[in-house]
């Protein structure tokens, strides 16, 4: 067997996108003025025992949050669908807002 050390995870963390996914709308269900910056909670982003995943968040409001962080209602997979979802939706809802820009 051969060991594979992998290398530590670079955490992303930004006040900057904190603050600008919290202005937007529930990225689920619409909801306007009770939005939070949802984090991922699957390995893949960083996520470990004790440690948040990357500042890298979904707009959702708590029910929402709520929902995808300890709903019984819904599989782990659909839970990770939804979160996905809302993240894509956030990322594209800044960068129309004009709060992500690409350099050319």
């Amino acid at each position: 067997m051969t060991f594979n050390p992998q290398p530590k995870h670079a955490y992303y963390r930004g006040s900057d996108w904190e603050k600008a996914v919290r202005q937007l709308p529930c990225q689920l269900c619409g909801l306007y003025g009770q939005t939070q910056s949802s984090h991922s909670n699957w390995s893949w982003s960083g996520k470990g025992k004790s440690i948040k995943g990357d500042d890298l968040t979904a707009a959702l409001c708590v029910e929402c949050h709520v929902d995808i962080d300890q709903g019984a209602e819904l599989s782990k997979s659909d839970r990770e669908l939804f979160w996905l979802r809302a993240f894509f939706k956030t990322i594209k809802a800044l960068f129309v807002a004009g709060k992500i820009k690409v350099d050319p």
